[in-house]
């Protein structure tokens, strides 16, 4: 299932250019080598402060990948929901999406 859709496969939704998928996956990658390199850190039986520090950094730059999707989700997906008469369902599942972050 694409982004930007719930369980609903008929909605029109705003697809991500290529452009913003190939930025989104450059920073999850980014990620996963800081993951790997805590990995490695714990292995290496390394001072808890300094594996603390990089977590994080882990926890910092996975907030801001979601922070820019939601964005993203804001200006297209949501906006063009309500254009089109759907902004309240739309609003309802941006909002429980915040909640999740919030926790």
């Amino acid at each position: 299932m694409s982004h930007c859709e719930d369980h609903n496969m008929d909605k029109k939704m705003v697809p991500r250019t290529e452009q913003e998928i190939e930025s989104i996956i450059k920073r999850l990658k980014r990620i996963e080598g800081q993951v790997r390199g805590v990995q490695k850190m714990v292995e290496d039986n390394r001072y808890c402060i300094d594996i603390l520090v990089q977590i994080s950094a882990i926890t910092a730059a996975l907030n801001k990948v979601g922070l820019n999707l939601l964005e993203r989700h804001v200006s297209h997906c949501v906006s063009k929901a309500i254009r089109e008469g759907s902004g309240e369902e739309s609003i309802r599942e941006l909002m429980d999406v915040i909640k999740q972050f919030s926790k």
